[in-house]
């Protein structure tokens, strides 16, 4: 394996006194400064006070929440695809069969436990990728807080909670199925 040596450029003695480099930083500071006093632009933003909602992109991926439908029925079909294709095993999923008496026993399963540990979720957006139910989203959420990380564990009546309504045609209750 052959090595490129690369020569490094000569410093004359104004550069390396790093004087030019301390005017340009102080340059920059004041001139902010300058225009923070009378009030042309802010340069930072108070936080609780003031929040990124409305610059969000369209492309912002935050925290996964569950979905209800218009009849506040869960689009969960326990299939468990958000669990097998998450990078972190953030998910869990332990499912349940439907009782034979009820009128949607046709769809087999619900998710008697449904976990997403906050703490080791990435927000790569597979689980909303693979979902064939379309019951998890990407909420465009960036303050996710707890205390303990039993707070940072969200179960299925805490991702429903924050998730909300979906409206839109779900195969999972779908008559003609």
């Amino acid at each position: 394996m052959a090595y490129i040596k690369i020569k490094r450029p000569r410093l004359g003695l104004f550069e390396k006194l790093y004087l030019p480099a301390l005017i340009k930083g102080l340059r920059i500071t004041l001139g902010h400064a300058i225009s923070t006093l009378r009030g042309k632009k802010r340069e930072t933003m108070q936080y609780p006070e003031e929040k990124w909602d409305d610059n969000m992109p369209e492309h912002y991926r935050g925290a996964p929440a569950l979905v209800t439908d218009e009849q506040g029925r869960e689009r969960c079909v326990a299939c468990q695809l958000c669990e097998f294709i998450c990078p972190p095993r953030a998910i869990t999923i332990l499912p349940e069969e439907i009782p034979t008496e009820d009128k949607w026993a046709k769809v087999e399963k619900r998710p008697r436990k449904f976990e997403i540990d906050m703490i080791r979720c990435i927000y790569c957006g597979l689980c909303e990728e693979v979902c064939p139910e379309q019951a998890i989203f990407l909420r465009k959420d960036y303050a996710i807080t707890g205390l303990t990380r039993e707070d940072m564990v969200h179960d299925k009546e805490k991702l429903y909670e924050i998730g909300g309504v979906r409206t839109g045609l779900v195969n999972k209750w779908n008559e003609l199925k």
